[in-house]
């Protein structure tokens, strides 16, 4: 089962390898990672999304604790959450293909930020069913480049990560 893990740590060098060691050291795979500061400036927080029973992610919740650097640790998907990510995505756009990516774009509430002769640059924010769904909505063989930067999620109503 996915898992959003939302750490707040001390923005220090070696902190996010730590972290990062952790997981490889125990087996854990990392699926995706963000990372920046808040508004405490000797503090970030970064949000890890992993898989794994509810056993894994308690026993990667403990060896999180453990480490100095880190603050707070909370599971976001053992609550309500909002989880966003955001991708930028390259097309090929030619002739009548043109229009058609547009209007794809359009429906998916994404941006074109850049064009050219023969190319679209469109930027999409959404979860990462949402980003998945433009994808198998545009022909593949039109994709040119995708960059992704992994989920990062906030907890809904009360819900705080604060030190």
């Amino acid at each position: 089962m996915k898992h959003i893990i939302a750490l707040l740590i001390e923005n220090e060098p070696g902190a996010l390898s730590r972290v990062v060691a952790l997981f490889s050291a125990r087996g854990y795979n990392i699926e995706s990672l963000t990372v920046a500061p808040t508004e405490d400036a000797s503090l970030s927080r970064m949000t890890i999304v992993t898989t794994g029973s509810d056993e894994v992610i308690e026993q990667i919740t403990k060896h999180l604790n453990r480490l100095i650097e880190v603050v707070k640790v909370v599971d976001l998907t053992e609550g309500n959450y909002t989880e966003r990510e955001l991708m930028l995505i390259k097309v090929r756009a030619v002739g009548k293909e043109r229009e058609e990516i547009k209007r794809t774009a359009d429906i998916f509430r994404g941006r074109v930020i850049d064009v050219t002769e023969k190319t679209y640059t469109i930027e999409l924010t959404g979860d990462a069913g949402k980003l998945d769904a433009f994808i198998d909505a545009i022909d593949r063989a039109s994709i040119l480049e995708t960059v992704r930067t992994g989920a990062s999620g906030i907890g809904r109503g009360e819900r705080i990560l604060r030190v």
